[in-house]
């Protein structure tokens, strides 16, 4: 008993004439009338009864009928894994980047990644979020780790939360009281630092002021938080920055409070949606999943991520 044969079978069966059947098989009617019969041989039972205008399934038929689906599921099954096990044996794997990753467990699950898959080629891309978060939907990379946008989540991309962050206050040491929040009214009154328009998190922290009725002027916009960090060293102004930054833990130099309001966010991770996720894909996802129960790195801003 061949699978091709059942597949004519179930074709016969399906569209209960042996031409519709040589149609959706794309051979000719004798060929697939032999197959039958030489099964219906093997069996020593007739599958169908002939009648002028169609053919129907006999008991014998009936009774074969889910046994050769099942036949040709479990085939169709076993060409699909192997074309995923082809696929990550030569694969590639296109992720986007903000900044600041160094301090979650990106850089770890990447690491079980390659030793799993060597062979998949793996790019990373760093970009602003509104940039990655266009370059995933439109195909030019299989996925991102973004900032969520304060509406609500991403349109056009299915995504996972990575952690939730919060925007904090960060002023020279001394300056003021670690416990003492600063309000967005102060905030508001010296020169401010803070990420830039083509950053995802500006969004956050203009809409958290503009909510409150106030305006927020951003003196001096970057997305590099060590910058934003060196220029409050100056004494320039203060930074409302992401308090998950690795390169903000336990420096002497800097006093960080909370804002009050707080204005928290989320980093997600998002690849296309409306689309069969590419296999290399979904091997990290199905990883991301195992390894869930993991601890994150030592260190204050342990499973965080900060940037774009």
């Amino acid at each position: 008993m061949e699978l091709r044969t059942l597949e004519y079978f179930v074709a016969v069966a399906e569209e209960r004439s042996f031409t519709k059947a040589a149609a959706r098989c794309h051979v000719v009617q004798p060929a697939i009338s032999q197959q039958i019969q030489a099964l219906e041989k093997e069996l020593g039972e007739l599958l169908f009864e002939r009648l002028p205008r169609q053919v129907v399934l006999t008991s014998g038929g009936a009774a074969l009928l889910p046994h050769a689906r099942a036949c040709l599921a479990s085939a169709a099954s076993a060409v699909l894994e192997f074309a995923d096990r082809s696929g990550l044996l030569g694969g590639s794997f296109a992720l986007g980047t903000v900044g600041g990753l160094e301090g979650t467990g990106i850089p770890r699950l990447l690491g079980e990644y390659h030793r799993r898959y060597p062979r998949v080629a793996v790019s990373l891309t760093g970009a602003s979020s509104p940039s990655l978060l266009a370059k995933v939907r439109d195909g030019e990379i299989d996925a991102a780790v973004v900032a969520g946008p304060p509406d609500g989540e991403p349109a056009g991309v299915a995504s996972r939360v990575l952690l939730e962050d919060r925007i904090v206050a960060v002023l020279p040491a001394g300056s003021r009281p670690a416990n003492r929040p600063m309000t967005f009214d102060e905030a508001v009154r010296g020169s401010v630092i803070s990420y830039g328009p083509d950053s995802g998190v500006h969004a956050f922290v203009r809409a958290a002021f503009a909510a409150e009725g106030l305006r927020l002027d951003i003196a001096y916009a970057t997305n590099d938080v060590a910058l934003q960090l060196a220029l409050v060293a100056e004494r320039i102004g203060i930074a409302l920055t992401s308090r998950a930054s690795p390169v903000l833990a336990a420096d002497p130099r800097f006093t960080v409070v909370p804002l009050e309001p707080a204005i928290r966010l989320r980093k997600v991770f998002v690849w296309r949606a409306g689309t069969r996720p590419s296999v290399p894909l979904r091997a990290f996802l199905d990883l991301w999943a195992e390894l869930s129960d993991l601890p994150a790195p030592d260190g204050p801003a342990a499973g965080a991520v900060v940037g774009g």
